[in-house]
């Protein structure tokens, strides 16, 4: 289809990533916000390769590399600082054909804006602190109404607000509860060192049903987050994030008390982590949800920024290579998304609660398991979930 006009709701990941794809196609896109500044949630994210391969066929890979950290090998250390497993990655990127890239998630996000407002096909624009309200259709377009009154209207309507869309609620015809995973995320950037962490290197120290982590990513800094089963509704304030880390940490390894000694407690994240049951449909007529909205899921696997990348590549394709209707297309994005985007948050999930006790046996089965798990066995699991996307 030609010259279509877009409304993206939600300037994030899986928002710029449509725009960008959608300009390229040569539509006119609108992409709307309801912060006043854009702020991702989170310090980083782990762009594994299929992630990454989507930034490349936007011709965006170079500005990638540029910003992502090298990650060559991924550890796992007992709360004991005890080995329990070190995997080389290189086997794994030569299997997929692409390293992942690491990086921070505001350097990912202006880049991605950058490149929607200075690529040269079709129109764009981002508009922020508006706030969609409510979205409507009809056979020739789908309207979007904002909080001040004001109205875009288009041929489309692509919902990539976020885990509380609204926009979803109006695709399912009903709210969908957030369902809270059982634990909270500590996270934020530090300088890089060789005390906390192996340049290159993924380190992950995991027991008491907990755990902490650090990873490069750009600029010479290390990604680092923490991770405790704790009760739903909890509260810290940041000038005492620092204070209630050693408390979690007390007896752990030597790397991760520097790490908690480094971080800035009021340059930091706490966040409950939550996801959605997979949803019945993320397409209703002329609008559609992705990313988040469609399938907010934990980030034990890091798949959730690829997976709204993914997103965006699958329906601009449907968009420029079909010729029936809006809605048809739509509804061939659907079938295609559906089911790997479902699977993978109930994967997510289940790695959620075998990480953070919700079984202790199970979580405990899984800390003996990691001394004996031999790394061909890692990368084909790896492996498996990048190469089940579009783009292999």
């Amino acid at each position: 289809m030609y010259d279509l006009k877009v409304i993206v709701i939600g300037a994030g990941i899986g928002g710029l990533t449509t725009g960008i794809a959608l300009k390229q196609a040569g539509y006119q896109v609108k992409i709307y916000d309801r912060v006043q500044e854009l702020r991702p949630a989170g310090a980083g994210i782990s762009l594994w390769s299929n992630g990454v391969k989507v930034l490349n066929q936007l011709g965006l890979g170079r500005k990638m590399a540029a910003i992502g950290g090298e990650m060559n090998r991924m550890e796992y250390r007992s709360h004991r600082d005890q080995p329990l497993s070190k995997i080389d990655l290189q086997p794994l990127f030569q299997k997929v054909g692409q390293r992942p890239y690491p990086v921070a998630r505001t350097d990912l996000q202006q880049m991605l804006l950058d490149a929607f407002l200075d690529e040269p096909s079709g129109s764009g624009e981002v508009h922020l602190g508006t706030k969609c309200t409510a979205v409507t259709q009809d056979e020739s377009s789908a309207t979007a109404t904002f909080e001040d009154g004001s109205q875009a209207t288009g041929d489309l309507i692509v919902g990539a607000d976020g885990i509380r869309s609204v926009i979803r609620e109006y695709v399912l015809d009903k709210a969908l509860s957030l369902r809270y995973a059982g634990y909270v995320n500590w996270n934020g950037l530090v300088p890089a060192d060789p005390a906390l962490c192996e340049a290159n290197n993924w380190v992950l120290y995991v027991g008491q049903s907990k755990r902490a982590s650090m990873m490069p990513v750009g600029g010479d800094r290390f990604y680092y987050f923490f991770g405790v089963p704790t009760p739903i509704g909890s509260h810290t304030p940041p000038e005492d994030r620092r204070e209630e880390l050693a408390q979690h940490f007390a007896d752990w390894p030597e790397p991760v008390q520097a790490l908690i000694r480094t971080l800035d407690p009021l340059d930091s994240n706490r966040l409950e982590i939550s996801d959605i049951d997979p949803p019945e449909r993320l397409a209703k007529g002329r609008i559609a949800i992705l990313g988040d909205a469609a399938h907010a899921t934990t980030p034990t696997l890091g798949q959730g920024g690829c997976q709204a990348m993914e997103d965006a590549i699958v329906m601009a394709n449907y968009l420029v290579t079909t010729n029936i209707s809006v809605a048809d297309a739509l509804m061939r994005y659907e079938k295609d998304r559906k089911p790997r985007t479902a699977n993978l948050t109930l994967k997510a999930r289940q790695r959620t609660d075998t990480i953070y006790g919700k079984d202790e046996t199970i979580t405990q089965d899984w800390y003996n398991q990691l001394q004996h798990e031999q790394p061909d066995a890692v990368i084909g699991a790896l492996e498996k979930i990048i190469t089940g996307g579009p783009l292999r």
